[in-house]
């Protein structure tokens, strides 16, 4: 499946925080504990080395996506127009038949590390809620099931 190159404002400054961090300050550290292990001489069972090194990668791994994606992530602004509509960036309540109770956020796929209460913009439920209005009922269809909400609420962050 084909994820959307979106992200919100916020969103992308995340991005570019972890980036200046990974490079200024992570990466700097772990190149100095690399160079201290290595320097104790045999590196075949040198734990402190071989645990650095593969951080090293793995943040170069990191700096080099992030350098990429940053580039090619359209960033949507709020805009007025967005208003009563469920739209990218757009804070949704919903509820299901039982009364249980979600307030969820549509982004993009790489907003939602660490955030509980982010959907991604290509998952059955975001798909299901574009465009729908307050009071509407919307059906989610998975793999496992249908299920049916209803929209109580839309925000968003301006």
């Amino acid at each position: 499946m084909k994820r959307s190159q979106l992200i919100t404002p916020e969103g992308l400054e995340k991005l570019k925080a972890e980036l200046d961090h990974l490079w200024r300050v992570e990466r700097p550290e772990t190149t100095k504990k690399v160079s201290w292990a290595a320097s104790l001489g045999d590196r075949s069972e040198n734990a402190d080395y071989h645990y650095n090194k593969k951080r090293l990668r793995e943040i170069d791994r990191r700096v080099l996506y992030l350098r990429k994606c940053i580039d090619d992530f359209k960033v949507i602004h709020y805009d007025p127009h967005q208003e009563g509509k469920v739209m990218f960036g757009a804070w949704v309540e919903i509820e299901n038949d039982k009364g249980l109770k979600k307030r969820l956020r549509i982004v993009g796929y790489e907003e939602l590390i660490g955030a509980k209460d982010y959907i991604s913009m290509d998952s059955p439920m975001a798909q299901a809620l574009l465009n729908k209005e307050v009071g509407d009922d919307v059906t989610v269809k998975t793999a496992a099931a249908q299920f049916v909400w209803r929209i109580n609420k839309i925000e968003y962050q301006k």
